[in-house]
């Protein structure tokens, strides 16, 4: 598995407000990496330090052991997409790839590929200015797909998309991995990146918080209850809290038990004859695991709204 990205120190400042502070991390080929963190937090700063946008105070960073600056064809080593808006409103979609396209002595006829591959092909000649914020996001991703690169980096790529879109972008992302590129995408809705993620880089205030697993980050922040369903609940609760289970009845044939592992309840259930219609672990959610671990670093919170009644 090759580096793609390099990460190396990182520090922006703007006047007395630093962006980014002394941050290290790498992106992997082969692997989509979720880039996450608060508002605030650095995500986009960091993102254009990768593309030689703004430059950094300390630190560097490598794309496939080079300078983005120093890439003799940036468009077939590294796709971005930053800012759907980023385009002339008076230009014409295929107007718009053919320059980028162009500046890269890339061939024309690859124009009309990407615009095929993101579903705008018979929007070709429209003017970019009456396009939705669907579509614009769409021809973003075409526009980071022109040199068919090996890096690809997408700065909130579902904004916009209806759930059709989110659907496509999903799978387009996770197979862009399976063909073995690299992936960073940055995005608010953890429900999202739990689905096609392969790692996350969790920053708050600039810093790194962690670089992890996916797998391993809910892992970690699961707290093990067990939840079962149960006609003969008065029984299963005896012989799961006589096991050391702290249990909890939370409806007429369901229970929540904490302590022991849900292999140890089966056992216990089964040993002693009792009916078992459903049994689960809880899973951690990659939100709730997101909201715990950058708890600290959110700049701004809100109270939480009281419950009516209470």
């Amino acid at each position: 598995m090759s580096t793609a990205i390099d990460v190396q120190g990182l520090t922006k400042r703007y006047g007395r407000t630093v962006a980014v502070d002394d941050l290290s991390f790498r992106v992997e080929a082969g692997r989509v990496t979720g880039f996450v963190g608060p508002n605030g937090a650095g995500k986009s700063t960091t993102m254009r330090l990768v593309l030689g946008l703004d430059a950094p105070d300390a630190g560097e960073v490598l794309v496939g052991g080079k300078r983005y600056g120093d890439l003799r064809a940036p468009l077939c080593e590294v796709g971005a997409l930053l800012d759907a808006g980023a385009t002339h409103p008076g230009r014409r979609a295929r107007s718009h790839l053919l320059w980028l396209a162009r500046s890269n002595r890339l061939p024309a006829h690859r124009v009309d590929e990407v615009l095929e591959l993101v579903g705008l092909s018979g929007a070709g000649r429209k003017r970019v200015g009456g396009f939705s914020l669907g579509m614009a996001q769409r021809l973003g991703i075409a526009g980071a797909m022109l040199g068919d690169p090996q890096l690809l980096m997408f700065d909130e790529p579902v904004n916009g998309l209806d759930p059709d879109g989110i659907r496509w972008i999903r799978v387009f992302l996770r197979s862009l991995a399976d063909e073995g590129r690299a992936v960073l995408v940055s995005s608010h809705l953890m429900s999202e990146l739990e689905g096609i993620a392969d790692e996350l880089v969790v920053i708050g205030r600039g810093r790194l918080i962690t670089q992890t697993t996916v797998s391993a980050l809910l892992s970690s922040r699961s707290d093990g209850r067990v939840h079962v369903r149960t006609p003969q609940v008065t029984e299963v609760m005896t012989v799961l809290a006589g096991a050391g289970g702290t249990v909890t009845s939370t409806g007429s044939d369901t229970l929540v038990v904490s302590g022991l592992d849900s292999e140890r309840v089966a056992t216990l259930v089964a040993e002693r004859g009792l009916q078992l219609h459903e049994l689960y672990r809880e899973r951690a959610s990659l939100e709730d695991a997101f909201i715990d671990l950058t708890r600290d670093a959110v700049e701004y919170v809100a109270e939480v709204p009281r419950e009516p009644g209470s």
